[in-house]
């Protein structure tokens, strides 16, 4: 059975986010070695095995930003066991169907692109592609609750010239018409969120992952 995160991610980027009432809820644990924190508009969920009550214990009342704060995250991965990862902005548009304007070509040896062999590591039913020249990389593939996410990258000397735009738009293409499409962007990366926003990827919040035993 899907767990209940899977929903409610779809559910947000449908444009249904959960309701702006500063709760924060307690999730099971996804199945797998990955917890998580999530931020939408004023209402987090803490998808972890951890009770909830030793979760608003840590958080002071009516403070928004503890969830996604320092001293949240670094209590919660301890009694977790799990690190904190980076903080990520979450955005999502559905699939589109059809044929990429840019030609893609599928990479036979994905590990042995760091990008790739990331992503063979932490999601399932990965697919690698490349562009003819070979200057950009997309991965798809099933990460957080099994939701279908991508990743890209361009070499240095091809950045600035749109080649970001076009392999997101790809990953449009490549995923079914109506099924949702998630990418997480460092807040910082403005150029991969700008490439990200401008193939029609919206904002619908914020998260930071754990994996157990880092």
């Amino acid at each position: 059975m899907a767990h209940p995160l899977l929903r409610l991610l779809h559910e947000a980027a449908a444009g249904r986010p959960p309701p702006p009432d500063g709760g924060v809820r307690v999730l099971p644990p996804l199945p797998g070695p990955v917890d998580a924190v999530l931020a939408f508009t004023a209402h987090h969920l803490v998808v972890a095995d951890v009770d909830p009550g030793e979760v608003a214990a840590r958080l002071p009342d009516g403070d928004l930003s503890a969830p996604m704060g320092a001293d949240f995250l670094t209590w919660l991965g301890g009694r977790i066991g799990g690190r904190p990862g980076s903080l990520d902005v979450v955005l999502a548009a559905e699939g589109l169907g059809g044929r990429p304007s840019l030609e893609l070509l599928p990479v036979v040896d994905p590990e042995r692109h760091p990008r790739a062999a990331e992503a063979l590591r932490s999601r399932a039913a990965v697919e690698v592609w490349t562009d003819p020249e070979g200057a950009g990389v997309l991965v798809l593939g099933r990460g957080l609750a099994g939701r279908r996410e991508l990743a890209f990258e361009v070499a240095p000397e091809r950045r600035n010239r749109g080649l970001g735009r076009l392999l997101v738009a790809a990953a449009r293409h490549l995923t079914p018409p109506g099924e949702q499409l998630f990418a997480q962007v460092a807040p910082g990366n403005a150029a991969s969120l700008r490439a990200v926003e401008a193939a029609g990827l919206r904002p619908l919040g914020a998260e930071v992952l754990f994996h157990r035993g880092n």
